[in-house]
């Protein structure tokens, strides 16, 4: 699979991520007790036998730059080739962040990469995207099908917001695109594309002279019935974060077993910083349901149907249930905490009661004591 380069789209304030999204980009959330969304899209990327992946950044990329490192964790820190961290191709200026306006824009940025890249073929995914995809089977079926672009698409029922939906014919190929409509319909795009290097710098080009931004509005759509578009169509668990609704939604999925089974198959490992913390501590008066744990966690309470990332301590007494908390928070004594997402670092000071709803969870902010 050393035809296959990857590159990563990662965007601040995509949807509706609220004090989610307010001090990281998308790709850089944490999910599923260890990880985060970008994750998901290297494990894929590095399975699959690429050794060359490129990130293109935008805006509140710190977090991901943490993260990330040289890309050790991936195996993709080379002397060669590797992990590139792409420069943002959008500013910030007096006025506030400039608006994302495609996928052609930051592909235009970043066109001087793009000649070099070493691979005849591509993958483009988001980094918000949330799934094991073997990507592998994707890239041997844009061969033998002689597509210019093959699309990834997932066959649920799960709709997003401001999704790309296609209607597949006969043979697989795409008839059909809908960017954004109000009524979704057909199956839903997964934001991840293999396409031949010759034929992305061409449309990069073109699109960049007509003042064409949008991958999804003047490729996908603007040009299906003059390219050749394929279908790949994914069958398991696939979650792309853009609301704090989908992400309470999506994460309180990862509590079923067979969910987590095949979103972690033992076959397409999925790789992340390595947190070189101890293992977690449950005391005698601890009591643990049906949830997940990071390492490192301290628990002296009670905590159900939740999912906890490393570091995270419940003091006795305290109840945390259906929420999810992140790295270092703390659950002081006799707190009671339901149908919420605390950021990292939160305090929950004792004797608070804190209540959400499964159709509205409550977010606490990074760092805030309530």
């Amino acid at each position: 699979m050393n035809g296959l380069h990857g590159i990563i789209f990662t965007y601040e304030r995509r949807g509706n991520l609220q004090e989610l999204g307010s001090i990281r980009s998308s790709a850089s959330i944490p999910f599923g007790g260890r990880f985060r969304a970008v994750d998901f899209a290297l494990s894929g990327l590095v399975n699959a036998g690429a050794t060359d992946v490129g990130i293109i950044l935008h805006g509140h990329y710190q977090s991901l730059l943490d993260h990330l490192g040289t890309g050790k964790d991936w195996d993709l820190s080379r002397k060669r080739g590797g992990l590139r961290l792409l420069p943002p191709f959008n500013y910030k200026g007096e006025w506030g962040a400039m608006p994302y306006r495609g996928h052609i824009e930051a592909l235009t940025a970043v066109r001087t990469y793009l000649e070099e890249i070493r691979q005849d073929y591509v993958v483009m995914m988001d980094g918000d995207l949330v799934a094991n995809l073997p990507l592998s089977d994707v890239y041997e079926s844009h061969l033998k099908s002689g597509a210019d672009i093959t699309v990834v698409c997932a066959n649920d029922s799960f709709m997003t917001e401001d999704g790309t939906y296609f209607q597949v014919g006969e043979g697989g190929r795409v008839a059909e695109v809908f960017v954004s409509p109000h009524t979704p319909r057909g199956l839903r795009g997964l934001g991840t594309y293999v396409v031949s290097k010759k034929l992305l710098l061409e449309l990069v080009d073109d699109c960049a002279a007509k003042d064409q931004l949008s991958w999804r509005g003047d490729v996908l759509q603007a040009r299906k019935d003059q390219l050749n578009i394929q279908s790949y169509i994914w069958k398991g668990y696939a979650a792309q974060i853009r609301s704090v609704q989908e992400y309470y939604d999506r994460s309180m999925q990862l509590l079923d077993p067979a969910i987590r089974a095949d979103l972690f198959c033992a076959q397409r490992p999925v790789r992340a910083k390595n947190a070189d913390l101890s293992s977690t501590y449950i005391g005698s008066g601890g009591k643990c349901v049906n949830s997940l744990f990071g390492d490192g966690c301290s628990i002296e309470g009670v905590v159900e149907n939740s999912i906890l990332f490393p570091g995270v301590t419940v003091e006795a007494g305290a109840v945390v249930r259906n929420c999810v908390i992140f790295k270092d928070s703390i659950v002081r004594k006799d707190a009671q905490l339901s149908y919420i997402i605390a950021d990292k670092d939160v305090e929950v000071l004792p004797g608070r009661t804190l209540m959400g709803h499964v159709t509205y969870p409550i977010v606490l902010a990074k760092g805030s004591k309530v």
